[in-house]
């Protein structure tokens, strides 16, 4: 990383449900990450109501990240999750700040954390992680996630036409923090209705309606070291995304609400 990136500080948002299996290498990567590019991190962990040991997790590496943690006494869905994890984000980074988000489940790798963060520092207020770009590729995905993810790309880019963007649905994305602050400010508890998976495309749509810049850098998506299994249900993932679509275009100065 270019020293202008050390000065950057940097929130990680990171939604879970039961994902203690995956946390413990995901956060030692990133105190590796941290301690090697010098760069001013903190992490916000949202628990979606876990189950499983994700609190004991966190606590153990409360002494080595600084982690701020908020807990939903039950599962409230990733729609949730999100908003409270970019509120709290939004709340605690200065304007010229960055607040990345990604999945915790040990599929993003946090070695890309910085190019997303150089590529934000060229203009931009949103740079996404992309499966589509030239030199991307997908590890460990079942045929039938590969399907519906390129089903939903074509849709999306077919409606939309955002010609910066071909990924409206990776989670792992870097947002100039006052973009996320002014579209919090705007929007309120209105920022995500959708509260499965679609909610990710509701955000990046939302942002890109207030005339936001965008651009994409490819993503290898490390799904072979998933330690569990998908918590995507396809069903209703795809109904989501099809009515997600519907009302923003046919309704497109409510939506996508």
């Amino acid at each position: 990383m270019r020293s202008g990136s050390r000065d950057t500080s940097v929130t990680l948002v990171l939604p879970a449900y039961n994902e203690a299996k995956a946390l413990k290498p995901l956060f030692e990567e990133l105190a590796h990450l941290r301690a090697r590019e010098r760069m001013p991190t903190r992490v916000v962990v949202i628990d979606d109501g876990s189950t499983d040991e994700t609190p004991l997790v966190v606590q153990q590496w409360a002494d080595c990240l600084p982690i701020n943690y908020r807990r939903h006494p039950t599962n409230q869905g990733l729609g949730r999750t999100l908003y409270d994890g970019l509120s709290l984000a939004a709340e605690l980074s200065e304007p010229d700040a960055v607040i990345v988000t990604m999945d915790a489940d040990h599929t993003h790798p946090v070695e890309l954390i910085p190019r997303l963060v150089e590529k934000l520092k060229e203009g931009f207020d949103v740079v996404i992680a992309s499966r589509y770009q030239p030199g991307a590729r997908v590890m460990g995905l079942s045929r039938s996630r590969r399907l519906l993810s390129r089903g939903a790309s074509a849709l999306y880019r077919l409606a939309f036409r955002h010609a910066e963007v071909r990924d409206y649905t990776s989670g792992f994305r870097a947002y100039r923090a006052v973009a996320i602050r002014n579209l919090l400010q705007r929007e309120g508890h209105r920022l995500l209705t959708e509260q499965g998976f679609a909610s990710t495309a509701q955000l990046l749509l939302k942002l890109l309606q207030t005339g936001a810049r965008a651009t994409e850098i490819p993503l290898v998506l490390r799904y072979d070291r998933k330690p569990g299994c998908s918590k995507m249900r396809i069903c209703r993932t795809t109904m989501s995304t099809l009515g997600l679509v519907a009302k923003t275009v046919l309704w497109p100065k409510r939506s996508p609400t």
